[in-house]
């Protein structure tokens, strides 16, 4: 006699099923997306307009973001390159204050420049203070990358 039984069902784990909360902001630009990935790659122009920084463009690169250190924060940022599409998208993690997180930057080209989108994804939730902070950070942050990108020959 065979077993005709179906086979049982697969079943995935998953290690983390906290809810997961994502910052998305997007801008028009009015230029190519070469200018702007010089200023989301390039370390010197990066502290221009984020912070001082070892970044290189390359997978799997860790380094480190550096700011001005205040009570409760020491003004580091780790982050490691996930992924790199030169001129289109550019992927690196952001562990902070024990939060681990990723942006996610996407280039992508318009008639008249560029839509830049920046996501920045493994928030609690809409209400967390890691959330709201990078919410006002990265508003501020985006307005200084426009004003770099503006002044690249």
């Amino acid at each position: 006699m065979t077993n005709t039984s179906p086979p049982p069902p697969l079943v995935v784990e998953r290690e983390n099923t906290a809810p997961s909360c994502t910052l998305v902001i997007e801008r028009e630009m009015p230029h190519p997306p070469e200018k702007i990935w010089r200023a989301l790659t390039e370390g010197r122009l990066i502290e221009q307009w984020l912070m001082t920084n070892d970044f290189q463009p390359v997978v799997g690169h860790r380094f480190k973001f550096r700011s001005t250190p205040v009570p409760n924060w020491d003004g580091i940022i780790a982050s490691e390159v996930l992924v790199v599409e030169p001129n289109a998208r550019l992927v690196y993690s952001w562990v902070s204050m024990g939060l681990e997180s990723v942006v996610t930057w996407t280039l992508s080209p318009t008639d008249s420049g560029t839509h830049l989108r920046m996501e920045h994804s493994g928030f609690p939730s809409e209400t967390s203070a890691s959330y709201k902070g990078a919410t006002y950070g990265w508003k501020m942050f985006i307005g200084k990358l426009e004003q770099v990108v503006g002044e690249l020959a």
